[in-house]
Protein backbone atom coordinates (compact mmCIF):
# COMPACT_ATOMS: atom_id res chain seq x y z
CA UNK A 1 0.00 0.00 0.00
CA UNK A 2 2.03 3.42 -1.51
CA UNK A 3 1.35 6.29 -0.17
CA UNK A 4 1.59 8.51 -3.37
CA UNK A 5 -0.22 7.21 -6.65
CA UNK A 6 0.12 8.68 -9.87
CA UNK A 7 -2.30 7.66 -12.31
CA UNK A 8 -2.97 9.36 -16.34
CA UNK A 9 -7.01 10.38 -17.19
CA UNK A 10 -8.51 11.35 -20.29
CA UNK A 11 -10.28 14.50 -19.97
CA UNK A 12 -12.72 14.42 -23.48
CA UNK A 13 -14.44 17.61 -23.57
CA UNK A 14 -18.78 18.24 -24.34
CA UNK A 15 -19.85 20.57 -26.26
CA UNK A 16 -21.05 22.49 -22.69
CA UNK A 17 -17.68 23.37 -21.95
CA UNK A 18 -17.35 20.68 -19.58
CA UNK A 19 -15.34 17.70 -19.35
CA UNK A 20 -15.76 13.43 -18.88
CA UNK A 21 -13.14 12.57 -17.19
CA UNK A 22 -11.64 8.16 -17.15
CA UNK A 23 -8.51 6.73 -15.82
CA UNK A 24 -8.03 3.79 -18.42
CA UNK A 25 -6.30 1.84 -16.23
CA UNK A 26 -9.52 1.44 -13.47
CA UNK A 27 -12.28 0.22 -14.87
CA UNK A 28 -15.75 2.35 -13.65
CA UNK A 29 -13.72 5.46 -12.28
CA UNK A 30 -15.12 7.81 -14.22
CA UNK A 31 -16.12 11.22 -13.29
CA UNK A 32 -17.04 14.94 -14.93
CA UNK A 33 -16.57 18.46 -14.17
CA UNK A 34 -18.48 21.44 -16.00
CA UNK A 35 -15.03 23.29 -16.63
CA UNK A 36 -11.16 22.17 -16.49
CA UNK A 37 -10.76 23.49 -12.58
CA UNK A 38 -13.82 21.20 -11.40
CA UNK A 39 -12.65 18.25 -14.01
CA UNK A 40 -9.45 18.31 -12.36
CA UNK A 41 -10.73 18.40 -8.86
CA UNK A 42 -12.93 15.99 -9.65
CA UNK A 43 -10.57 13.18 -11.06
CA UNK A 44 -9.10 13.87 -7.71
CA UNK A 45 -11.18 13.08 -5.61
CA UNK A 46 -12.70 10.58 -7.84
CA UNK A 47 -8.86 8.83 -7.62
CA UNK A 48 -8.84 8.98 -4.01
CA UNK A 49 -11.89 7.47 -3.30
CA UNK A 50 -11.36 3.96 -6.26
CA UNK A 51 -7.85 3.85 -4.44
CA UNK A 52 -9.20 4.31 -0.89
CA UNK A 53 -12.13 1.42 -1.87
CA UNK A 54 -9.40 -0.76 -3.61
CA UNK A 55 -7.51 -0.60 -0.45
CA UNK A 56 -10.11 -1.12 1.50
CA UNK A 57 -11.69 -4.22 0.20
CA UNK A 58 -7.99 -5.81 0.11
CA UNK A 59 -7.65 -5.76 -3.77
CA UNK A 60 -5.15 -5.17 -5.61
CA UNK A 61 -3.94 -1.51 -7.38
CA UNK A 62 -3.09 -1.91 -11.10
CA UNK A 63 0.14 -0.14 -12.42
CA UNK A 64 -0.74 2.58 -13.83
CA UNK A 65 -0.08 2.29 -17.51
CA UNK A 66 2.78 4.94 -18.92
CA UNK A 67 1.00 7.94 -20.60
CA UNK A 68 2.87 7.28 -24.13
CA UNK A 69 1.12 3.89 -24.47
CA UNK A 70 -2.39 5.09 -23.87
CA UNK A 71 -4.68 6.31 -27.03
CA UNK A 72 -6.45 9.32 -26.38
CA UNK A 73 -9.56 9.86 -28.02
CA UNK A 74 -9.56 12.70 -31.15
CA UNK A 75 -10.40 15.93 -28.94
CA UNK A 76 -9.20 14.71 -25.79
CA UNK A 77 -6.35 15.03 -23.74
CA UNK A 78 -4.35 13.38 -21.19
CA UNK A 79 -3.58 14.62 -18.20
CA UNK A 80 -1.50 12.67 -14.55
CA UNK A 81 -3.18 13.01 -11.68
CA UNK A 82 -1.50 12.63 -8.30
CA UNK A 83 -2.98 11.71 -4.66
CA UNK A 84 -1.48 11.41 -1.61
CA UNK A 85 -3.55 8.60 0.09
CA UNK A 86 -2.69 9.04 4.04
CA UNK A 87 -4.46 12.57 4.41
CA UNK A 88 -7.71 10.51 2.75
CA UNK A 89 -7.41 7.24 4.77
CA UNK A 90 -7.21 9.59 7.99
CA UNK A 91 -10.06 11.12 7.32
CA UNK A 92 -12.26 8.29 6.42
CA UNK A 93 -10.80 6.78 9.48
CA UNK A 94 -12.50 9.92 11.69
CA UNK A 95 -16.45 10.01 9.51
CA UNK A 96 -18.98 9.91 11.28
CA UNK A 97 -21.29 7.51 10.92
CA UNK A 98 -24.88 7.29 12.43
CA UNK A 99 -25.73 4.52 14.68
CA UNK A 100 -29.39 3.46 16.43
CA UNK A 101 -29.30 2.96 19.40
CA UNK A 102 -32.14 2.30 22.24
CA UNK A 103 -32.86 3.51 25.87
CA UNK A 104 -35.61 3.53 27.58
CA UNK A 105 -37.47 6.74 27.84
CA UNK A 106 -37.20 7.97 31.58
CA UNK A 107 -33.02 7.70 30.36
CA UNK A 108 -33.94 9.63 27.38
CA UNK A 109 -35.85 12.33 28.87
CA UNK A 110 -33.73 12.69 32.09
CA UNK A 111 -30.61 13.01 29.89
CA UNK A 112 -32.29 15.78 27.04
CA UNK A 113 -33.42 17.59 30.15
CA UNK A 114 -29.73 17.84 31.48
CA UNK A 115 -28.85 18.77 28.07
CA UNK A 116 -26.76 15.23 27.59
CA UNK A 117 -24.60 15.26 24.22
CA UNK A 118 -25.44 11.48 23.70
CA UNK A 119 -22.70 11.27 21.02
CA UNK A 120 -20.16 12.72 23.58
CA UNK A 121 -20.92 10.44 26.27
CA UNK A 122 -21.13 7.34 23.76
CA UNK A 123 -18.02 7.99 22.61
CA UNK A 124 -16.32 8.83 26.05
CA UNK A 125 -17.86 5.46 27.78
CA UNK A 126 -16.70 3.33 23.85
CA UNK A 127 -13.06 4.65 24.62
CA UNK A 128 -13.03 4.25 28.48
CA UNK A 129 -14.67 0.44 28.02
CA UNK A 130 -12.05 -0.31 25.01
CA UNK A 131 -9.26 1.22 26.64
CA UNK A 132 -8.51 3.23 24.09
CA UNK A 133 -6.68 7.16 24.89
CA UNK A 134 -6.07 8.21 22.55
CA UNK A 135 -7.33 7.48 18.80
CA UNK A 136 -5.61 4.76 17.11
Amino acid sequence: MADKYIFPAIFDPDVDGGYTITFPDLPGCITEGDNLDEALYMAKDALELYLYSLEENEEPIPTPTPPEKIKVPKGAFLNLIEVYMQPVRDEMANKSINKTLTLPRWLNDAAEKANINFSHVLQYALKEKLGIHDRP
